[in-house]
């Protein structure tokens, strides 16, 4: 098997493995008074400065969540019912197009649900945010506009947003920032003193799943979305999972021990991305590198990250049949009701429905080695022609 689907979910660190194992022999209730409370208390702290320190903010800053999608939908729904609350003016989000799920979903919630106004800003054809459209609109609404949430990193094609620059346009406006880090905490230096608050989730960087965080700044009010015990400074109640936030610690503390040592690790996945995209193109000369571009654009994507499209072809049926090959990989095309939807970052990059469709993510993390890549590319010429002349046969399947 090839495991390229890394930025979905990467295994999880030895360390992290280890620090996991060992606190699930223990005992106590982080929330409790007596000894194996206070014990398992310490260990809570412990973590959360270890995870502040890695990404620059107070411990007071780190509120811990069950993931990143809790996190993202702590930020969205918290901030905007907070600032409505204080203002009742303050009824529009504004948001990347190209954001994912975990942020779009919670922003149409808050349109169907709360009356909110939501405006989806434009991004260029390589997925990066037009920053004059973001500024326009908070020109434009500066009374009206309750937070912003643009991603630090796309999850799909790689893309890395000019964060410094979007915290500076909504301190300017006095808005609150959120950003989906996701993509980014790992992998490259972040700096979570720039957004108001920040979603990590540690099953992207080799932490356990189900684990997560949210960064909170002072002087961000946030209504819970969870009622009950008050845990986590009453922004997010239930009892701590000792042994995962331990975990999301380990994994986090390990990846980035120096700001050497991440460089290094990411300078290694980087280069294992460029011989992937370079033999990919090798392989398939009509295959469509997505984003920002190799290697001219380097620092403007994920280390990990290749996103081809494939004319031609389905991405579903590219995807079954590479499996099929023991070759694992993605599709950011969602599914409904069987049928196959085309990206909606990809649609917001200017590319057409067809084109969106045939693509594919591979990517890459630790453990990722030159064999993953060899056993894609003796494989890739032939599923990509059995692909092509599938989807000539109109509403023919592919069969694996």
């Amino acid at each position: 098997m090839a495991y390229l689907d890394h930025a979905a979910t990467t295994p999880m660190l030895p360390e992290a493995v280890a620090a996991v194992t060992a606190e699930l022999t223990r005992t106590g209730n982080a929330s409790s008074l007596h000894a194996a409370g206070r014990r398992a208390r310490r260990v809570v702290e412990e973590s959360r400065e270890a995870i502040a320190a890695a990404i620059g903010v107070e411990p007071g800053a780190v509120v811990f969540t069950a993931g990143g999608s809790e996190a993202d939908n702590l930020a969205v729904k918290g901030i905007f019912c907070a600032r409505r609350s204080d203002d009742p003016r303050r009824s529009r989000v504004l948001a990347s197009a190209v954001e994912h799920h975990a942020v779009l979903d919670p922003v149409h919630w808050l349109a169907t649900h709360e009356h909110a106004q939501v405006d989806l800003l434009p991004v260029d054809p390589r997925g990066r945010l037009d920053l004059d459209a973001l500024a326009d609109a908070l020109s434009a609404h500066a009374d009206e506009v309750a937070l912003v949430s643009v991603m630090w990193a796309n999850n799909e094609v790689g893309t890395i947003q000019p964060v410094a620059e979007v915290a500076e346009l909504c301190a300017r406006y006095e808005v609150p920032f959120h950003t989906d880090a996701v993509q980014a905490v790992g992998h490259l230096p972040v700096d979570a003193a720039l957004p108001s608050t920040l979603a990590l989730s540690g099953h992207k960087f080799g932490g356990p799943l189900g684990s997560g965080a949210l960064t909170v700044q002072r002087g961000i009010r946030i209504e819970p979305l969870l009622h009950g015990g008050g845990q986590e400074r009453e922004i997010r109640s239930g009892t701590l999972d000792t042994p995962s936030i331990v975990g999301l610690a380990a994994a986090l503390q390990t990846l980035t021990a120096t700001p050497a040592s991440l460089r290094e690790r990411s300078a290694r996945t980087a280069a294992l991305r460029d011989e992937l995209v370079a033999r990919v193109r090798a392989a398939v000369p009509d295959a469509v590198l997505n984003g920002s571009p190799l290697p001219e654009a380097q620092d403007e994507r994920l280390p990990g990250n290749a996103h081809f499209s494939f004319p031609g072809c389905e991405g579903d049926a590219l995807l079954l049949l590479l499996d099929a090959q023991g070759i694992e990989c993605s599709t950011g095309s969602a599914c409904t009701a069987g049928v196959p939807q085309p990206s909606h970052v990809l649609l917001a990059m200017g590319l057409d429905e067809q084109t969106a469709r045939g693509s594919l993510r591979f990517s890459l993390g630790h453990g990722s080695t030159t064999a993953d890549i060899d056993a894609l590319v003796a494989v890739l010429p032939s599923v990509v022609e059995r692909a092509q002349r599938a989807g000539v046969r109109s509403g023919a399947g592919v069969a694996v």
